[in-house]
């Protein structure tokens, strides 16, 4: 393990009672990277984010975190779901939603402090949804609630960002916006993102990580459709974005 590693796995393998979901995936993420994570459904993807947050315990092999155990360094982890894991429908406002992101760092009685509230606000700057930060989420389109739930990631200040998927329900010119944000964010962490769009996150990562159950890396430029056909177990075709 070394400390120049973000995320370190080590000849892991999990189950959930049945066949295994993982074997033997080992994967040392150096901090910085800007890793893709791809595969089919079923692959493992989620359950490999499970393991590196501290959220699953592997059957054999072992996960470290900005070099501690996953249970004490996602401390240090912006996390963005592929799914907003409340109801739109709820009466709250973007700024409200994004200070939820510094839960984990108030200190004392009192709720939040200055300093909450303006890393919130550079949180919001960042991810170009200020001017939306008296709204309800129920009036924010899907692009829009994805920008507050990347801004209630970066306000607890992480030095991990991992995302789930979280294009899967935006259009196009939508996806190509929170690209160019997470390239942007990247010049500062690291990002892990899951994604079924290996041809479109290509443009971005510096390294794709291919998981159906056990797992290849591959440097973006290295990806040819034979290594699609083989991660998927079916032919493959690929869509070239261009923008």
């Amino acid at each position: 393990m070394s400390p120049e590693n973000a995320v370190t796995l080590e000849d892991v393998s999990c189950t959930y009672g049945g066949p295994p979901v993982l074997e033997h995936v080992s994967l040392d993420i150096p901090r910085g990277e800007f890793l893709g994570l791809v595969g089919p459904n079923g692959g493992g993807k989620s359950t490999l984010l499970k393991v590196m947050l501290g959220l699953l315990k592997p059957t054999r092999g072992r996960a470290t975190l900005l070099g501690r155990p996953p249970v004490q360094g996602r401390q240090g982890v912006g996390y963005v779901p592929q799914y907003a894991p409340f109801s739109r429908d709820f009466p709250i406002s973007v700024e409200d939603t994004v200070l939820l992101g510094r839960l984990g760092k108030v200190r004392g009685i009192g709720g939040y402090g200055p300093r909450d509230r303006e890393v919130a606000r550079r949180a919001m700057e960042e991810a170009h949804i200020l001017a939306l930060r008296g709204r309800r989420l129920a009036t924010l389109s899907g692009g829009q609630l994805q920008r507050v739930l990347f801004a209630r990631a970066l306000a607890c200040e992480p030095e991990i960002l991992m995302l789930d998927e979280p294009t899967s329900n935006i259009d196009m010119r939508a996806e190509t916006d929170v690209f160019e944000l997470l390239k942007q964010f990247s010049a500062r962490m690291t990002i892990i993102v899951v994604s079924h769009d290996i041809g479109f996150i290509s443009q971005y990562v510096t390294r794709v990580a291919c998981l159906n159950r056990t797992l290849i890396c591959h440097q973006t430029n290295a990806i040819t459709g034979e290594t699609i056909d083989e991660l998927y177990g079916a032919p493959m075709r690929m869509i070239h974005h261009v923008h």
